[in-house]
């Protein structure tokens, strides 16, 4: 970790200086991102209905447990009892008025599969219609792709942001927009918090890392200005995040309140152009990071919550005009000042419209409702952010005909064969081949017996799967004899010694590698599997830097995650059925010279080279 934040400066200072982006406007203010001039006298009348009660509502996102509106399961209810005060998202709706919901894999149990979730999508919008205004919910996600993925079973699984920023391919970026789009629409939901907008030039970010598109600003705007068209195409509200830019960090907002360090000239150069670009583009929201950025406020507050950022720079400087999405107001970044109830009144005192994932919705509705009395948020506050979001609600159509899911378009569009064939395309464009001595890839028509060894994450949306027997997998498809054998991260004696003896008789090994570190294990387990004299095949399946710790491997690849779509990617490259054409998105430094560059952005072999 030490290593990987002294090269962070070197990524910092080769960032590109960034003109313009392809849409031509990056250096100068951009475009207001929605056409706000037009008649919006028809939700004016919808915001004239209204409660203050019922707009304050409006104003949040809150999460919940269960898989269904009105009947989860007992668990279920007692957690949402606990957490939220009411049994079920129905009651919730119904208590607080809200204007829309997040769903969460996991931990919330909102997600099962592609019907389920159409049907919970269904539920939330006759609760929200039940109400005395009725106005359907603005229903959102984290579907970024890759490492960040709520939907897994049943829906098309893209490759995420780093590994579509090593594919290069604009169109790709776009397209995979358009299809996940396109299956969360289906599926009851309109606003999506992606695309990640920052710039990883910090090796050591724990947060954004693979979820950005690369250390190029240039590159970096391009692409989430093509996804950011992707998305909108598909009519789902894009969410570029994280403003102003959390791609130079090496502490987490979740846990902890990051300074950004760079200067005014870093920030116009490094963090601002992908925002620009977005908004250039037409994205309809921008998620606010937890984070202090001394040179664009002095006071430190942390972005979400200070004007001279969200109004003075975003609004202001930057021209957007859409609406401003808290991060998830549960993170520690946000919390380390003030308390759970003047946090959302300060985020929409600083320009903030949509306040998510409040940790205490009662404590954070109430607390923006005594503003609201007491006259510290005049109505005419209130009311802007209330139209902001009832504009968004009219544009991907909630407020004109049905808000209602279709048994038949989610049969035609969710889990596609032509997007699952697509997925395939885009994915394979990415792999990327970062070291091949003596042509050890392909492998050889003889190498049929294969070892696979090594990290193993599990699935993003299902821990019953992992990297390591789903790779195998892979290459068994692909007519290979193989055993495999999981690691982990952290491998001990016991399991390096299990793999060296596993590697006898093999003709060769592929190794996964998963952050790899100065004193990670795994790097002991390479170096043992080298000296078996099998060949070795290394593939990160996380990040791009492990290759720098390990030494002479014959072949390393990246594959940028670890989801199916990558992993069976990267066994047709190993293969040799199709060609690595993926190029760095980021440079790797040495690990014993941060200083010094071991493959800059842009590196990637084939197999002609």
């Amino acid at each position: 970790m030490q290593d990987r934040n002294l090269s962070r400066r070197t990524v910092l200072a080769s960032a590109t200086v960034v003109a313009a982006s392809a849409t031509g406007v990056v250096g100068a203010a951009a475009a207001p991102a929605v056409a706000h001039r037009r008649d919006d006298r028809h939700l004016r009348r919808i915001l004239s209905t209204m409660s203050v009660e019922a707009k304050v509502g409006q104003l949040f996102v809150p999460y919940f447990y269960g898989t269904s509106a009105t009947s989860p399961s007992q668990y279920d209810q007692e957690r949402n009892l606990k957490e939220l005060g009411v049994r079920t998202v129905a009651e919730l709706i119904a208590k607080y008025h809200v204007g829309g919901v997040i769903y969460f894999s996991g931990w919330a149990n909102n997600i099962q599969d592609p019907r389920q979730v159409a049907a919970l999508s269904d539920g939330v919008q006759r609760a929200s219609l039940a109400l005395p205004t009725p106005v359907p919910s603005l229903i959102s996600i984290d579907q970024e792709h890759g490492a960040n993925v709520r939907i897994g079973s049943g829906a098309t699984q893209l490759p995420g942001a780093m590994a579509l920023g090593a594919g290069g391919s604009l169109c790709d970026a776009r397209t995979a927009g358009r299809i996940s789009g396109a299956e969360l629409a289906a599926l009851g939901i309109h606003q999506n918090f992606a695309p990640v907008a920052d710039v990883n030039v910090n090796p050591a970010n724990p947060i954004i890392n693979i979820r950005s598109f690369g250390a190029d600003p240039g590159e970096v705007s391009r692409m989430v200005a093509a996804q950011v068209r992707g998305y909108q195409q598909a009519g789902v509200v894009a969410c570029a995040k994280h403003f102003p830019g959390h791609g130079d960090t090496a502490e987490d907002s979740h846990t902890g309140l990051p300074v950004i360090t760079h200067t005014r000239e870093e920030w116009d150069r490094v963090d601002a152009p992908p925002f620009r670009a977005a908004i250039a583009a037409g994205v309809d929201s921008i998620m606010t990071a937890h984070l202090q950025v001394p040179a664009l406020d002095p006071s430190n507050e942390p972005a979400t919550l200070s004007p001279a950022i969200l109004q003075g720079v975003l609004r202001g400087e930057l021209g957007f005009d859409g609406v401003i999405v808290t991060d998830a107001l549960n993170m520690r970044g946000v919390r380390t000042k003030y308390g759970d109830d003047r946090v959302p009144v300060l985020a929409l005192k600083a320009g903030a419209d949509q306040l998510l994932f409040p940790p205490d919705i009662d404590v954070a509705f109430h607390g923006v409702l005594a503003a609201v009395r007491s006259g510290e948020i005049t109505e005419e506050r209130l009311d802007a952010s209330v139209l902001r979001i009832l504009r968004l609600k009219d544009k991907v159509g909630l407020l004109r005909g049905s808000p209602y899911t279709s048994a038949s378009e989610i049969e035609r569009v969710v889990g596609a064969r032509r997007h699952r064939l697509a997925a395939a395309r885009i994915t394979e464009r990415t792999t990327t081949l970062l070291v091949n001595r003596n042509r050890a890839l392909p492998l050889r028509r003889g190498q049929r017996k294969l070892l696979v060894v090594g990290a193993s994450p599990a699935f993003p949306t299902d821990a019953t799967r992992s990297t390591v027997p789903e790779l195998a997998a892979a290459f068994d498809e692909l007519g290979y004899s193989t055993v495999h054998l999981a690691t982990g991260r952290t491998p001990d004696t016991a399991a390096i010694d299990a793999a060296v003896a596993a590697a006898q008789g093999r003709d060769a090994v592929v190794v996964t590698t998963d952050n790899v570190g100065a004193t990670s294990a795994q790097r002991t387990l390479v170096s043992r599997l080298l000296a078996t004299g099998v060949p070795v095949v290394h593939l990160a399946v996380r990040n791009p830097y492990d290759i720098a710790h390990l030494g002479e491997v014959p072949a390393s690849l990246v594959s940028y995650c670890w989801t199916e779509v990558e992993l069976r990617a990267a066994a047709r490259v190993i293969a040799g059925r199709v060609e690595p054409r993926g190029k760095l998105p980021v440079p790797v430094q040495r690990a014993d010279a941060p200083s010094q560059v071991l493959f800059p952005a842009g590196h990637g072999l084939t197999y002609d080279d």
